[in-house]
């Protein structure tokens, strides 16, 4: 059986001085994160009255007070007294309120007065941290950039600080509200330990690392529930090796590479260089903005998907040739270079609020001179508005040119697929392209001329009329059909092209060229 009593209390009443509706309104200049949170703050005020402070506890931060035993009302010198307790507190622990004696402060009112016995409710204990944490000049100012918390903390510290912050200096103690859910194994259900599902931050932390942890979170909607096992954190583990792998093909390049002497100007770059400058520049804008707004999962697909599919499974596979094949001064290579030295340094940068070791161990492996720690770098603009290169005379190639050369490329390593489970071929290198188009796609074609084949990755690449196709040749894209077959001429040891000519030698007259000659010379790819 339950038995109720009537217990004296202490409350703040929401009416007075038009509190709750303040209180409200300074709850209207904050940024909440999801956007419903100004909603259900307001929700919880709205029909709030009062707050009770007190609790009968035997633990927590005691309610110093002296009351009268007739009256009720509090010691005329309870300020004073508030502030002989507190130093004893702060010497002693909480515990010394509760052992004190009456008499030993008020002396001849003792008998007049009672000590309170209650403590204060835990919410006012948190709400007021403002108070001793960030109102205490730089660096730490009010308001507080951000609160960060669970769902439930709209009824708590949430609503609290907002209460208690409004009382004191009339208005919000944070700028920004962020609301996240809470961690579910891969069925949805909640982690216990009876139930044997909860994936303890440790372990994940000792077997896989700090930042597989780290890119987890990152990587879901923090707003609603997260789902975690092992075998997501698998797949994560797996999407932070491709991310590395990227980083560490950019870095082993650049063994050579002096920033200082061996750089490029954008202006004089191979045009694919140029243009993933330019994508370069428009992920950091991009990525900067989606940080400001806590956004990390789109980050981490935006991060992922320029890491592996532009750098790794476009831009880096072209390049390959220029890296391995021209000679080591050349402007193609150097070129290449340049662009990539830039990459890492963004790629860091735009890691370390998310995979902070991973992106301090890049940034200390990058050539030339640079700060201690990319922690103390800037979120600088990489190169501004490039355009693309205008090597060829008047020829400029643009961000519609490039993407229309990828779809393509796309579309031909699909052709490449059946010759490649039939065992006709192995390297894409093995194949042989040929592309019957419309005048929209010729004037395109035609800008990159021989480098076509380099940017499709095949040996050759001859483009033809739309008129001349025959039935062999495939629809890809639109104005486009493609013709791919295995190739039939000796492959080059060096470059690995077949090539027609080769003439019983081991290597190509192209690689020859760049082994003793003057090298080649590319403009696009």
């Amino acid at each position: 059986p339950l038995i109720f009593r009537t217990t004296p209390q202490w409350f703040i009443n929401l009416n007075k001085d038009k509190l709750r509706e303040r209180a409200a309104d300074e709850s209207m200049k904050v940024r909440w994160i999801p956007q419903w949170g100004e909603q259900r703050i307001q929700g919880m005020l709205e029909n709030r009255l009062d707050w009770c402070l007190s609790r009968q506890r035997r633990w927590g931060v005691p309610i110093a007070l002296f009351i009268h035993r007739q009256t009720g009302e509090l010691h005329p010198k309870t300020v004073k007294f508030l502030e002989e307790i507190a130093k004893q507190i702060e010497s002693d622990g909480i515990q010394a309120w509760f052992d004190l004696d009456a008499e030993s402060v008020l002396g001849a009112d003792a008998s007049d007065y009672e000590k309170v016995s209650d403590t204060l409710d835990v919410w006012f204990d948190s709400g007021t941290t403002h108070a001793w944490v960030t109102d205490n000049g730089e660096p730490l100012r009010m308001p507080a950039d951000l609160y960060l918390e669970g769902t439930d903390q709209y009824r708590g510290w949430f609503q609290s600080s907002l209460l208690s912050s409004t009382i004191m200096r009339g208005g919000a103690p944070y700028k920004a509200v962020l609301t996240h859910g809470f961690v579910v194994d891969e069925n949805g259900h909640k982690m216990s330990k009876s139930q044997g599902n909860v994936v303890a931050p440790q372990k994940v932390t000792k077997t896989r690392g700090a930042d597989i942890l780290r890119l987890w979170v990152a990587s879901g909607d923090f707003t609603a529930e997260m789902s975690v096992s092992e075998t997501i954190l698998a797949r994560v583990s797996e999407a932070y090796r491709r991310i590395r792998n990227t980083a560490r093909f950019l870095l082993a390049n650049l063994g050579d590479f002096d920033p200082d002497k061996d750089a490029i100007a954008t202006e004089d770059m191979v045009a694919l260089d140029a243009y993933m400058l330019r994508r370069a520049d428009e992920m950091n804008k991009e990525l900067r903005t989606l940080y400001q707004d806590y956004a990390f999962h789109r980050v981490y697909q935006k991060l992922h998907n320029f890491a592996i599919v532009e750098m790794g499974g476009f831009y880096l596979d072209i390049i390959k040739d220029r890296l391995y094949t021209m000679g080591a001064n050349s402007r193609g290579r150097r070129s290449a270079q340049t662009a990539m030295y830039t990459l890492v340094h963004a790629l860091a940068r735009w890691l370390a609020p998310i995979l902070s070791f991973t992106a301090e161990e890049i940034y200390r492996s990058i050539p030339g001179d640079k700060e201690a720690s990319v922690f103390l770098c800037e979120w600088e603009t990489l190169v501004g508005d490039v355009r693309g290169s205008s090597i060829s005379g008047d020829v400029a190639v643009d961000v519609k040119q490039w993407q229309k050369m990828i779809d393509l490329r796309t579309a031909i390593a699909r052709e490449m697929e059946d010759l490649r489970a039939a065992k006709k071929i192995g390297s894409s290198l093995d194949a042989e392209a040929t592309i019957y188009c419309n005048d929209e796609w010729h004037k395109t074609l035609s800008i990159f001329g021989d480098e076509t084949h380099f940017i499709l990755m095949t040996s050759q690449a001859t483009i033809r009329d739309e008129s001349e196709r025959g039935a062999s040749a495939n629809k890809v894209l639109d104005g486009v059909w493609v013709e791919v077959v295995a190739s039939s001429a000796p492959r080059c040891d060096r470059c690995w092209h077949r090539v027609a000519d080769m003439d019983g030698k081991d290597i190509c007259s192209r690689c020859e060229d760049n082994i003793n000659g003057d090298g080649e010379a590319r403009n696009f790819a």
